[in-house]
């Protein structure tokens, strides 16, 4: 989950521009197994992948990737993976458990706000679980863009919202309704719905989205 920069957990604003780091993330993770790891794939990303209509496997990033439990399973699926953490430590167990199972993971640790323009234009998915919700909600626009600059026309963003309504965060929320408005900019929504297969601590709470990048202007 951890991206630079971050609002403090008491939900105060965090680092006011995409390029300042802080230490939050990584001291998360040395202080213990942090709360948002679920220790396996979120089950709406399991049951995307596994539907009828199954998607092409392409080049993936996935953001904020933890200790890498989504890009494993995307790996496993077919995906050319490439999984971006701002904390070492989880970059280093994302690494370690590719190696174990066999499975070809690109590992990055970075600040996502840094991947351009060297990774510009390079996916055909981006899938994200649990970065957009880190961020200070201040720089959405500015992920929403990011995004949009990262995926090959015609790339997806496959998205799992957290959509509760509580105060501060990490996690923020952002409701169903305000998507459409945020990233109609650069991408056209296809489709969004209440996730029904959720951790308990996450019921109710989630929503799966399918964005299309718009052609450049």
């Amino acid at each position: 989950m951890s991206i630079s920069p971050s609002p403090s957990s008491d939900g105060r604003s965090g680092p006011g521009s995409p390029g300042d780091l802080g230490p939050s993330w990584q001291q998360r993770y040395q202080e213990g197994p942090p709360r948002w790891d679920l220790g396996q794939p979120a089950p709406a990303l399991v049951d995307w992948l596994t539907a009828p209509t199954v998607p092409v496997p392409g080049r993936v990033l996935v953001p904020g990737s933890g200790r890498g439990h989504d890009a494993l399973l995307l790996a496993r699926h077919g995906f050319e993976v490439m999984a971006v953490d701002f904390a070492p430590e989880a970059i280093a167990a994302t690494r370690e458990q590719a190696e174990a199972a066999g499975l070809s993971i690109q590992c990055l640790q970075r600040n996502i706000f840094e991947l351009t323009p060297e990774y510009s234009h390079q996916f055909d998915y981006v899938v994200e679980h649990t970065c957009f919700c880190a961020i200070n909600p201040d720089l959405r626009p500015a992920y929403v863009h990011l995004m949009a600059d990262l995926l090959k026309p015609g790339g997806r963003l496959i998205a799992i919202f957290f959509t509760h309504s509580r105060p501060g965060g990490p996690p923020f929320g952002l409701s169903p309704e305000a998507v459409t408005p945020l990233f109609s900019d650069r991408f056209h929504l296809l489709s969004l719905e209440p996730v029904k297969n959720s951790v308990p601590s996450r019921r109710g709470e989630e929503h799966f989205g399918q964005l299309l990048k718009q052609p450049e202007t």
